[in-house]
């Protein structure tokens, strides 16, 4: 089982290089840094998701380093319970196995989730201050940016080799035939080994 560290790239981050010390010293096996050029189609993110094994670890500085909105923390939390992976999130203070940060309750953990669409926005901003946005760039809409991220989340789990009923429950998905659907659309080929699926 192996322990992998995430750094996303946020501008203006000062505590990225003590994380990664941190997951030094913490044995991940493996440390994906997100790089600037990376960040606005999440490059980064897709290369962890694709990475990660049933019973691996996953260690991020923050929650909110990772999502880019708050309907993603469901994606996220239900991928991680699919896949046994265990969360370690460094300054949220949290660890799904409850080891590392024993000081932290439900109270603490609540508060995280809560303060997430401000920390969200901050970050924003603080990538609108450093120029990470230019005139002329089209920005997609909450809505679409989720229906993107959703198509993403189907296409990586079904290339790991997910079950379609596995998917279906972690996308969301009100019925299995959206599943196919996104996979059709994502122009990936099907097919079927044995009740589980792999793609192309």
């Amino acid at each position: 089982m192996t322990k992998i560290g995430y750094l996303a790239y946020i501008p203006g981050y000062a505590d990225r290089e003590e994380d990664k010390l941190w997951m030094k010293r913490f044995g991940c096996d493996d440390i994906i840094e997100e790089q600037p050029e990376e960040r606005r189609f999440r490059l980064g993110l897709d290369k962890l998701l694709a990475s990660i094994g049933n019973g691996d670890t996953l260690v991020i500085s923050k929650l909110a380093h990772v999502l880019k909105g708050s309907g993603q923390l469901s994606f996220l939390l239900e991928f991680c319970r699919i896949k046994g992976v265990r969360l370690v999130s460094l300054r949220d203070g949290i660890d799904s196995n409850d080891d590392l940060f024993p000081g932290t309750g439900t109270s603490d953990i609540l508060s995280v989730i809560a303060r997430l669409p401000e920390d969200l926005n901050a970050i924003r901003k603080c990538a609108l201050r450093n120029g990470r946005r230019t005139k002329g760039i089209k920005v997609l809409s909450q809505a679409a940016y989720g229906r993107a991220e959703r198509h993403k989340l189907v296409v990586n789990m079904y290339r790991s080799g997910y079950t379609i009923d596995d998917i279906w429950k972690a996308s969301g998905f009100r019925s299995r035939s959206s599943i196919f659907r996104v996979l059709k659309d994502e122009g990936v080929e099907l097919k079927r080994v044995r009740g589980r699926v792999s793609g192309k």
